[in-house]
C-alpha cells in the first residue's frame, strides 16, 4: 500500500514526519517496505499490510494507527452534499443485483451535466503522490476515494448503457469484455460482471468496460460503490492476469456498512471537480446488513497475556484511539467494545488482547533474564528417516519432493490389486486428477526430466522420496499410507544400458541390496527381509515386469514389493534404458527401534579371515545361514559377511548353489595364531551340516 505522508498529515491534528511515521506503523505492525522522496520533500512510504486488515490499505486506516500510537487525533474528511438538482435517480437508472452473495451491496449515483477535463492541481499531486497517473477528473476521483477511504469505485457513461440499466450477474460462458486496458477477454460463467441491459461492461471488482469509459465527450455518469464476495474477485483476478488496486482491496474484504460515506464522498468530489447536477436519492440492492458486533475483553485477563500490569482506563483508551465504541463495566472487570464495520478482524476477545498489545508497545513486555524452555528432541520416526534418509544418500541416490497428483492412466498402471483410483472433481487439476496410489509413476516422470536434461551419474540416477499415496478401497472408503519409494537405472558391467537377462537379474538384487540398507538404517535386522517372487502369470501391478517382481517381506510382516519397469511401460515414459524399483511402507520401519550406534576401541590385534563355501539346496535362505553361524557360539568370533552366490548345475549340481562367506576371528589379549581357527570353522562346517544340509566346497 503506496501512502503519501504529505497527504497522510491532511488526516492528522498535527502533522508526523516520514521518520516518525515510519516508525509509528512500523511499531504498529505494518513495516516500511520502501521509501522514495517525491517532489517538495514529500515521502511515499510502501506499506505492508497483513492480509486481513484491509481497512489499513488506505490513508484514513494508516493515520488511524498512527494517531493511536502517537498520541494523535484522526481528523476525518469535511464535506458537503451538493444539492440535488438532477431530478430523482429513478428516472435516470435502473438498478438490479442478481447476486446478493457474490455482491452483499451495490449503490449507484447518477450525476448530469459533467464537464470532464483535466483534474485541478492539488488531486493530480495527491495521485502523484502514491505513483498514479491523472486520467481525468471524474475518474481521479474515483482513485482518490480508493486511496483515502479504501473504497474502490467506478464510474460509467450513463448514455453508453443500454436500457439506462446496471445488472449485477454471472458472466454467460464465453461472454466477451473489452476491459480498460484494451484487452478483449472472454469470460466464463464463474466471474462476477455489471452489465447494462444487452452486455458486460464491467468486471466486478477487478477492471471497468471499455465499452462504457468515461471520456471527454460523456455528459452524464453513473458512480458506482459496492463491496463483492473476496473469493469470487480473486478466482476472476488471477484467471485473467489482472492485478488492479481495486481488486486487491476488496480481496480482503470491504464492509457493506462502509460504503455510504465513501460514496457520498465521491459524488461530492465530482461535483466540485467537473460541476454537473447530482440525482437526487441514491440507487442500492443487496442484503440486509447485519448489526454491529459487540465483543467483550476482561482486563485481568488481559494483563495476563500481556505480562505485566497495564491500568484498565488505558486499555480502554487504546481500544478508543483506534475507533471502537468502549463501554467500561469497573464491577465486573470487563471492557465491552462495541467493534466498527471497517474492523471486519475483530471477533474474539484475543483480537482486542492483540490490538492493545500492538498499540501499548511490544517493548513493554518484560524480559526475562533466563527463559523457561524445554528442550525436546527429534521423535523416534524422526530419526528412522533420517537415518534411513542418510544411508539412501551414501548409496548414490537423490531425494525428490513430487506433486500428489498423477495422470489417470499413471494411476492405473500402478495400482495394486483389489483397489481403484481417487479422482479429484476440480478443474485446476487439469490433466492430473488423481491422487497418486503409488509414489513410482512421479519418479518416473522426475527420471525422464533427468534425461532430458542430460543428467549423467556414476553408476545411473538413483532417486528416492517418503510421500503419501492413496486408494479407494470400496465401500466409500479410502486409504493413505505413507512409502518409502526408489528407482534406479540398470546399468550393464559395461557401462550400457541393456534389458538382458543378465542385467534384470543384477539390477533386481542390487535393489534388494538397497533395501536390506534401509531396513538396517531403521533400526531392523536386514536378514529378516525376505523376497517372495510372484506367481507365474501375476504382477504386483500391470507396469511391472511379472516375471522380474517380488514381495518383500520382514519376517512375518508386509514391507513391500521391488520390481523392474515393463518394456511397455519404459517406451510409455520414455526412458533410455530400463529401471528397477522398489516401494516399502514406511509404517513398517517407523515402528523401528532407531538403531544405536555402538562406539568401541580399536582393536590392538590383528584378526584371522576365513572364507568357507557351502554347497546348499536352492531353498535354503541367506538369513537361515546367518542365524546358524552366529548361534553356534564359536570361540573368538567377531563377524560374519557375506560374499557371493555361484549356481552351475554341471558342478554343482541340479537344485544347489554355492554361498561363500567370510568369517572374522581375534583375541584381544593377543595375536591368534592361524591353526587356534581351525577348531571352530569345524565345528561349524558340521553344524551347518546337520541344521542345514550344507556341505564344503573343497
Amino acid at each position: 500500500m503506496h501512502i503519501s505522508v504529505a497527504w497522510l498529515n491532511s488526516y492528522l491534528d498535527r502533522p508526523v514526519t516520514s521518520d516518525e511515521a515510519e516508525r509509528a506503523l512500523t511499531q504498529a505492525g505494518f513495516p516500511i517496505e520502501t521509501r522514495v522522496e517525491r517532489a517538495g520533500g514529500d515521502h511515499m512510504l510502501d506499506v505492508e499490510v497483513t492480509s486481513n486488515r484491509g481497512d489499513v490499505l488506505s490513508h484514513i486506516g494508516c493515520a488511524r494507527e498512527i494517531a493511536a500510537a502517537t498520541g494523535r487525533r484522526l481528523v476525518m474528511p469535511v464535506f458537503q452534499m451538493p444539492e440535488a438538482g438532477g431530478g430523482p435517480v429513478e428516472k435516470s437508472l435502473t438498478l438490479v443485483n442478481h447476486e446478493v452473495v457474490g455482491c452483499p451491496r451495490f449503490t449507484a449515483h447518477v450525476i448530469r451535466g459533467v464537464k470532464v477535463g483535466p483534474s485541478p492541481p492539488w488531486l493530480v499531486r495527491d495521485l502523484e503522490g502514491v505513483g498514479q497517473r491523472s486520467i481525468n477528473n471524474v475518474v481521479d476521483v474515483t482513485n482518490y476515494l480508493t486511496f483515502e477511504y479504501g473504497q474502490p469505485a467506478h464510474v460509467f457513461d450513463l448514455k453508453k448503457l443500454a436500457g439506462g440499466a446496471l445488472v449485477v450477474r454471472f458472466a454467460r460462458d464465453g461472454e466477451g469484455l473489452k476491459t480498460l486496458d484494451a484487452k478483449a477477454r472472454t469470460l466464463k460463467a464463474t466471474d462476477l460482471v455489471v452489465a447494462d441491459g444487452q452486455r458486460a461492461q464491467s468486471l466486478a471488482g477487478v477492471m471497468g468496460g471499455a465499452d462504457s469509459e468515461v471520456d471527454g465527450a460523456t455528459v452524464d455518469v453513473v458512480l458506482e460503490a459496492a463491496t463483492w464476495d473476496p473469493v469470487t474477485i480473486r478466482t476472476a483476478a488471477r484467471r485473467l492476469g489482472i492485478r488492479t488496486d481495486a481488486s486487491y482491496r476488496f480481496e480482503r474484504r470491504v464492509h457493506p456498512a462502509t460504503i455510504d460515506e465513501a460514496a457520498r464522498r465521491a459524488a461530492a468530489m465530482i461535483v466540485q471537480v467537473a460541476g454537473g447536477l447530482l440525482c437526487a436519492g441514491m440507487l442500492e440492492a443487496g442484503a440486509k446488513t447485519t448489526g454491529q458486533r459487540v465483543v467483550a475483553m476482561r482486563a485481568e485477563r488481559c494483563r495476563k497475556i500481556l505480562g505485566y500490569g497495564l491500568p484498565d482506563t488505558e486499555m480502554a483508551g487504546i481500544l478508543r484511539a483506534l475507533g471502537l465504541e468502549v463501554s467500561p463495566r469497573p464491577e465486573s472487570g470487563v471492557i465491552e467494545c462495541v467493534i466498527p464495520a471497517w474492523r471486519v478482524d475483530l471477533e474474539r476477545e484475543i483480537d482486542l488482547i492483540e490490538e492493545v498489545a500492538r498499540i501499548a508497545g511490544m517493548d513493554r513486555v518484560p524480559t526475562l533474564e533466563t527463559l523457561p524452555v524445554a528442550a525436546k528432541g527429534p521423535q523416534a520416526t524422526e530419526v528412522v528417516r533420517r537415518n534411513v534418509a542418510a544411508a539412501l544418500t551414501g548409496m548414490g541416490f537423490y531425494e525428490t519432493v513430487t506433486f500428489s497428483f498423477v495422470r489417470p492412466g499413471d494411476a492405473t498402471d500402478f495400482l495394486p490389486a483389489g483397489m481403484s483410483r481417487v479422482d479429484i472433481d476440480d478443474e485446476r487439476r487439469g490433466e492430473e486428477p488423481t491422487l497418486r496410489p503409488s509414489v513410482i509413476p512421479s519418479l518416473l516422470r522426475c527420471r525422464r526430466a533427468n534425461q532430458d536434461g542430460q543428467v549423467e551419474q556414476a553408476g545411473g540416477v538413483r532417486l528416492f522420496e517418503v510421500a503419501s499415496v492413496f486408494a479407494d478401497v470400496g465401500g466409500g472408503k479410502h486409504v493413505e499410507n505413507r512409502n518409502l519409494a526408489l528407482l534406479m537405472d540398470v546399468v550393464s558391467p559395461g557401462g550400457g544400458r541393456k534389458r538382458t537377462v543378465e542385467d534384470v537379474q543384477r539390477g533386481v538384487r542390487l535393489m534388494r541390496g538397497v533395501v536390506e540398507q534401509a531396513v538396517a538404517a531403521a533400526g531392523l535386522s536386514a536378514a529378516g527381509v525376505r523376497v517372495l517372487p510372484m506367481q507365474a502369470g501375476r504382477a504386483v501391478h500391470p507396469a511391472c515386469e511379472a516375471s522380474a517382481s517380488a514381495g518383500l517381506m520382514l519376517g512375518d510382516a508386509p514391507l513391500g514389493y521391488m520390481a523392474m519397469l515393463s518394456a511397455w511401460a519404459q517406451k510409455k515414459f520414455d526412458l533410455d534404458g530400463p529401471v528397477v524399483y522398489a516401494e516399502i511402507g514406511m509404517g513398517v520401519l517407523e515402528g523401528a527401534k532407531p538403531a544405536m550406534r555402538e562406539v568401541r576401541t580399536l582393536p590392538a590385534f590383528p584378526a584371522i579371515d576365513r572364507d568357507l563355501s557351502i554347497v546348499v539346496a536352492e531353498a535354503v535362505r541367506w538369513e537361515q545361514v546367518e542365524r546358524s553361524v552366529r548361534g553356534a557360539g564359536l570361540a573368538m568370533f567377531e563377524s560374519l559377511r557375506y560374499v557371493t552366490t555361484f549356481r552351475d548345475a554341471d558342478k554343482v549340481g541340479a537344485g544347489k548353489k554355492v554361498v561363500s562367506l567370510r568369517l572374522r576371528f581375534r583375541a584381544g589379549d593377543r595375536t591368534l595364531r592361524s591353526q587356534e581357527a581351525d577348531g571352530p570353522v569345524f565345528e561349524l562346517v558340521e553344524r551347518l551340516g546337520r541344521e542345514l544340509g550344507a556341505s564344503l566346497r573343497t
